[in-house]
């Protein structure tokens, strides 16, 4: 090795030392935003973030920092939050629903904006130019839950095939959409629906009641982050009422419910991370193509159908990407 070469080495290594002890002294370790309307911050979601995130090399507390926000179910929260992580300033933020995406599209169109869950079609809504080229500070995971409500009912009606009333319990603030959908395969389904809005935990239990009252056999859930936090009472209160309930999250079934049909939640979250560490790397939002999580776990509770009476026909075993015993 000649003189200048062995000079130009030690140059190099010496500027890469001086970044790194810059970087040291500053302090300064990314902050990743994350902002939820319902769960509280200790909540399993905030861990599905942070296992996404190890998978890319990033640990909460030591070369990032996650900064989480919850409005605790008080929706009207959710502005004033949002503007609290722009103003932290957070280098991404990330959502999980449309009411939190709203939200931060009107507090920023310059801190990128991961998705990562459960919004209407964005380019309809106005907030993508496009999937392949989103064209503004959006982008991530766009779940297609929302717009599975009509073949979780045909796998309910599957299950139940002698099935005549079904009570749909739904959160106006976040299903319309999926509720209006659910409507239209009822009628093809031949399924006489009955309409019961939760909005809050306290109405699980008067859903139940509407459901005992109006003689409904089985209860199809539409996405609602009331359902996410309250998922153990879900599954709890509806066994034990012999009541067969389908969800989009496999974390009620879990939980007691019969049968759920969505979204992979954790490959989800590693998804996310990928756009995470990308913007965090210089990546421009605008030109990061959105995904459609297209991962979608059908879950069976056999334990669930053995309390219910119910024989889950081998149509469905055989398609279950989960079956709990």
């Amino acid at each position: 090795m000649n003189r200048r070469m062995a000079l130009r080495i030690l140059a190099l290594g010496l500027a890469a030392v001086s970044a790194r002890v810059g970087a040291q002294q500053s302090g300064r370790v990314p902050v990743i935003g994350l902002l939820i309307t319902h769960p509280p911050v200790d909540d399993v979601v905030v861990d599905m973030l942070r296992s996404g995130l190890r998978e890319f090399g990033y640990e909460d507390g030591k070369n990032c920092m996650i900064e989480v926000r919850s409005a605790l179910g008080q929706l009207d929260r959710v502005p004033v939050l949002a503007q609290e992580l722009v103003d932290h300033p957070a280098d991404v933020i990330v959502i999980v629903n449309e009411v939190a995406a709203r939200a931060v599209m009107e507090a920023t169109r310059t801190i990128p904006v991961v998705v990562v869950g459960y919004i209407n079609e964005p380019v309809s809504m106005g907030w993508i130019e496009s999937y392949r080229r989103p064209g503004d500070n959006l982008t991530g995971v766009f779940a297609v839950d929302l717009s599975l409500g009509p073949k979780r009912l045909e796998i309910l009606k599957e299950a139940i095939p002698e099935l005549s009333r079904v009570a749909v319990l739904w959160d106006p603030a976040f299903g319309k959409r999926e509720f209006d959908d659910i409507g239209i395969a009822a009628r093809s389904l031949g399924l006489e629906l009955v309409p019961v809005e939760v909005r809050r935990a306290d109405d699980l239990l008067t859903a139940l009641e509407t459901i005992r009252r109006e003689k409904a056999g089985a209860a199809i859930l539409t996405w609602s982050p009331v359902f996410w936090v309250q998922r153990a009472r879900v599954g709890a209160i509806y066994r034990e009422a012999a009541v067969p309930v389908i969800s989009p999250m496999s974390v009620v079934a879990e939980a007691g419910g019969l049968l759920s049909y969505g979204s992979d939640n954790a490959y989800n979250w590693v998804r996310a991370a990928y756009f995470i560490d990308r913007l965090l790397k210089g990546a421009k939002a605008a030109e990061m193509p959105i995904e459609q999580a297209m991962r979608i776990k059908l879950t069976v509770n056999l334990r669930t159908a053995d309390t219910l009476g119910v024989t889950i026909p081998q149509s469905i075993l055989i398609r279950a990407d989960e079956v709990i015993r």
